[in-house]
């Protein structure tokens, strides 16, 4: 498994000025926000399970950015009925990666049923156009390299390990301010 801090920053390190960038609540969006906040990050804070539909929606009104979506599992699973409405709608600028822990890290390390709910192979079944699973970093590296910008809908399902990293600040934006510099943000493209 990789460490999701180590993959968030292999994940962002991949991204240009024009990508948006979605985070699900808990410490996907804190990481995020410590590895490099901009203002084409969308902070989702305290609404899990949303984040996919969110993301489709940007996906089909601005097709000239790259969407990457950076959910977790538990937040995946809350809203399944999304993936195959991303897979249907075929937006090919939608990039889904799910960070699968197998728990609810942020809220104190609940096991999640990801670790027999396959959400790769869900994906696959809903017609994702690009599938991959990823467990290290050199996995994770080929499988960000794979496939042109224009490639979605792609999930890539990215098992990461419970790591808790000491010192990650919560993000420090209120949610009228993130929502408001990532408005101008898309607006200024």
């Amino acid at each position: 498994m990789i460490a999701r801090d180590e993959a968030i920053a292999a994940i962002v390190a991949r991204m240009d000025d024009t990508d948006l960038v979605l985070s699900t609540t808990g410490m996907i969006s804190r990481e995020v926000f410590a590895t490099n906040d901009r203002s084409g990050n969308f902070y989702m804070l305290g609404s899990m399970g949303l984040l996919s539909s969110l993301g489709l929606g940007l996906a089909v009104l601005s097709p000239q950015h790259r969407i990457w979506v950076l959910d977790g599992d538990g937040s995946a699973l809350m809203s399944l009925g999304t993936l195959p409405l991303i897979a249907t709608e075929r937006p090919p600028n939608f990039v889904h990666i799910i960070l699968d822990n197998e728990a609810y890290e942020s809220t104190g390390g609940q096991p999640a049923i990801s670790a027999s709910a396959d959400l790769a192979a869900i994906g696959k079944s809903c017609g994702y156009r690009h599938v991959d699973r990823v467990a290290s970093r050199d996995e994770l590296e080929r499988a960000l390299d794979a496939y042109p910008p224009d490639a979605g809908p792609r999930l890539m399902l990215v098992k990461a390990a419970i790591a808790p990293v000491e010192g990650i600040p919560r993000v420090s934006h209120a949610p009228a301010a993130i929502r408001d510099r990532f408005v101008a943000h898309i607006r200024n493209d």
